[in-house]
């Protein structure tokens, strides 16, 4: 949490000339963890404000999502980039069961708290020098070449802007549900 120090996660990125030189970038787990933990927080409050049928009604958008389903869909953004990729271990996910899923509030906090938990230990694989690594090569190539297909650093920082982008969309979400129906 905020104030103490773990050893570091180096996110090792190509450099500018793309020759796979570390950039240098080095953040401590304990740092990175309390930015995930952070985004979870905002997310289970959401769901908690909202209680068990709120938080499983879609806003009258088209292709809205509840913030049941956004939250069940980080925690599998969560398994399979933390699990999968970057602790190589092995998960089987459905991704489309995530954009169905629903449920009650506190079986999905459980859950979350869960998940949060195994992504500490995810990333305790790292290795103790910080090396990042490359990840498990049966992820395949990408149509168009990401980094967080090549290297765990960059898989790490994907998780972030996967938790931020959906608690951004929640807080939205939350925002049309309580407003009601528009005049």
């Amino acid at each position: 949490m905020p104030g103490s120090r773990a050893e570091p996660a180096r996110a090792t990125t190509a450099g500018a000339g793309g020759g796979g030189s570390p950039a240098g970038v080095t953040i401590a787990r304990a740092d990175y963890l309390w930015f995930v933990d952070r985004a979870l927080a905002g997310m289970t409050d959401i769901v908690r404000a909202l209680g068990d049928e709120l938080a499983n009604r879609r806003p009258a958008l088209e292709g809205a999502n509840s913030a049941f389903v956004i939250l069940s869909h980080c925690l599998g953004v969560m398994e399979y980039w933390g699990g999968r990729t970057v602790a190589d271990r092995a998960f089987e996910r459905d991704r489309a069961a995530e954009f169905a899923a629903s449920g009650d509030v506190a079986t999905l906090v459980q859950r979350t708290e869960a998940a949060r938990q195994r992504l500490r230990h995810d990333l305790a694989s790292l290795d103790a020098d910080g090396d990042a690594g490359a990840v498990p090569a049966q992820l395949g190539p990408e149509p168009d070449p990401v980094p967080y297909t090549q290297r765990k650093g960059a898989v790490l920082l994907h998780i972030l802007e996967e938790l931020y982008q959906h608690l951004g969309q929640m807080e939205l979400t939350r925002d049309v549900l309580l407003a009601g129906p528009a005049d």
